[in-house]
């Protein structure tokens, strides 16, 4: 299967009406701003200003109001109370912030997260004895629990009071918890239903803190440096709520007061005052992650509420390690993975590899590469004495876990997203689970055009790339899932020159002009364009600063290369 070309979609142009609305804006603005779906002044300057939405008081959430009151009891009584999360940067972030945040009101406070190698994903039985034979009374979940049945009446059998704090999508039942607060849930009328586990974990201190111990807002507002962190690595839209919070949330990071956090950002080269919403998601929220794909999150959690520095720094190094390990391994497995898939079908809608070698920790980022290099959804197992355990990664034509809807008459249990999920089948089930996904697949993607797509904003001409749009770039911040980074196409333009730069000289970086303006520009993982570059070409890019050696200039971060004469 050969890698298509990616296809190009510029914005309409904004209306006369749109452009006379925002005219206080500059025209630049204006346009990015109309295609979030801004058109009116009032509109504009709450997004600028990343204002909240209404609506946003934590108990307008079901089970908030059982969920909040039963804490607070168990806080003021010193009772033993377990917060039990998930292993990745999201549960890792909202397990501290639960634990941080009721260890300050005085709880008698104890964390669980599982381990993936031993015990998978979410809610498991012998983790709930145990803890209810440690003298737990009260166990409150974050980032998991909400499709965990069996395990919620089993807590209710052994005297646990549970309480599930989730936002994954909850299935045709809900589990028999005292309280489940789900923005997702059937009936729940919170207007922000894409918030983070971690983001929920906030609401549910929000509540704590302002309605039962009457804090301040600034005093709860201190945790907005986990809320970032996990909404961020999770992947949930920055709109809305997420947005409001995670610019909040970044505001804290370059100040950063917690040991954990300055050792993070050190181990990671950057400096403080810099970090955006793209920082996290390629520099701090790997590291956390890798934890818990190669062996216990634990030591995630421990830096991220370390308190002084030299643990904090031991950790920083540690999980840098595991990270550089990772990422040899995630490239290891993501061409074998890619090799079977492709050696049974090289021309399959769904591409599908498991072997007894994966390291289940890593599957999920091994099926992320493959849909990035073939544009397919794609699923990696790690295989087991009975079960196989997967992750799956998906593009925006296939909802992967209403797939899984279809087949869970074969699954032991599965969850997710639209554009990921994960799973456990049988081994003896497991042929049987891809031939369905794959007839599912074909079905729904057979007749289309299967190419990535880039947004564009506008075609621009190069006298337009000021440092003044630079400064009003800076009003889309923090840019991400949901609301993207500007995009901009320019035209006609020439190559002067250019060098493969990078450890293996997969990247190019070269200067380029419309005849008028000349801007350097950096082009990652499209080293090839060196030997075949056009005479004309079109660029899709980011503007941004470039700093290198204390020296600042402006750059084209280039995402695609097309031929002048080549279609969109």
């Amino acid at each position: 299967m050969v890698q298509k070309t990616k296809r190009w979609q510029i914005a309409p142009r904004i209306t006369p009406e749109q452009d006379s609305s925002l005219s206080e804006f500059d025209p630049i603005l204006r346009q990015l701003l109309v295609n979030r779906g801004i058109s009116s002044p009032n509109e504009a300057k709450a997004y600028i200003n990343a204002t909240p939405p209404a609506n946003t008081n934590p108990m307008n959430l079901t089970g908030m109001a059982i969920g909040a009151k039963r804490i607070t009891d168990a806080i003021r009584s010193r009772e033993p109370i377990a917060v039990y999360g998930d292993y990745d940067a999201d549960g890792v972030s909202a397990c501290a912030l639960l634990t941080q945040a009721f260890g300050d009101l005085g709880a008698n406070v104890q964390v669980y997260i599982p381990n993936r190698f031993e015990e998978g994903y979410g809610l498991n039985k012998k983790a709930l004895r145990k803890l209810k034979d440690n003298g737990v009374e009260l166990v409150i979940t974050v980032d998991c629990g909400v499709r965990a049945l069996e395990e919620c009446a089993y807590a209710r059998d052994i005297g646990l009071d549970l309480i599930i704090s989730d936002h994954h999508h909850p299935g045709d039942e809900l589990p028999d918890a005292l309280a489940v607060i789900n923005p997702k849930q059937d009936g729940d009328t919170y207007p922000e239903k894409n918030l983070a586990g971690v983001g929920i974990a906030y609401k549910l201190a929000e509540a704590i803190y302002l309605e039962h111990f009457k804090k301040s807002s600034e005093e709860v507002e201190n945790f907005l440096d986990f809320v970032a962190l996990g909404t961020i690595a999770d992947l949930v839209p920055l709109t809305g709520e997420n947005r409001a919070l995670v610019r909040a949330g970044l505001d804290r990071i370059r100040r950063p007061r917690r040991q954990g956090f300055q050792a993070l950002i050190g181990i990671s080269g950057l400096r403080p005052e810099k970090i955006n919403a793209e920082h996290i998601g390629f520099a701090l929220a790997p590291r956390i992650n890798a934890a818990g794909r190669l062996d216990s999150a634990l030591s995630a959690y421990s830096l991220l509420t370390a308190d002084d520095v030299a643990t904090a720094g031991k950790l920083a190094q540690e999980l840098d390690n595991q990270n550089r390990t990772r990422q040899r391994i995630t490239l290891d497995m993501q061409e074998e993975a890619l090799r079977i898939a492709m050696q049974k079908d090289p021309d399959a809608y769904l591409l599908a590899a498991a072997r007894e070698e994966f390291n289940p920790g890593v599957v999920g980022l091994a099926a992320a590469r493959m849909v990035e290099a073939q544009y397919r959804p794609a699923i990696v197992g790690h295989i087991g004495e009975e079960h196989t355990r997967a992750s799956c990664r998906s593009i925006p034509e296939f909802h992967i876990t209403k797939a899984l809807d279809r087949c869970q008459d074969l699954l032991v249990r599965y969850g997710g997203h639209a554009a990921a999920a994960g799973f456990t089948v049988r081994n003896d089930n497991y042929a049987q689970l891809i031939e369905q996904l794959n007839a599912i697949a074909v079905s729904e993607l057979g007749d289309l055009d299967l190419r990535p797509t880039l947004q564009a904003d506008a075609v621009v001409q190069f006298t337009s790339l000021r440092s003044q749009l630079l400064a009003n770039l800076e009003h889309l911040q923090p840019t991400g899932q949901g609301n993207p980074k500007a995009n901009f196409v320019s035209r006609g333009l020439i190559v002067k020159k250019s060098q493969l730069v990078g450890r293996d000289g997969s990247h190019l970086k070269f200067s380029v002009t419309d005849g008028k303006v000349t801007f350097d520009a950096i082009a990652f993982r499209q080293g090839h364009w060196h030997s075949q570059m056009p005479d004309f070409i079109d660029l899709l890019f980011n503007f941004e600063l470039n700093e290198f050696n204390e020296r600042q200039s402006l750059q084209l971060n280039v995402k695609d290369i097309k031929d002048s004469q080549a279609p969109l």
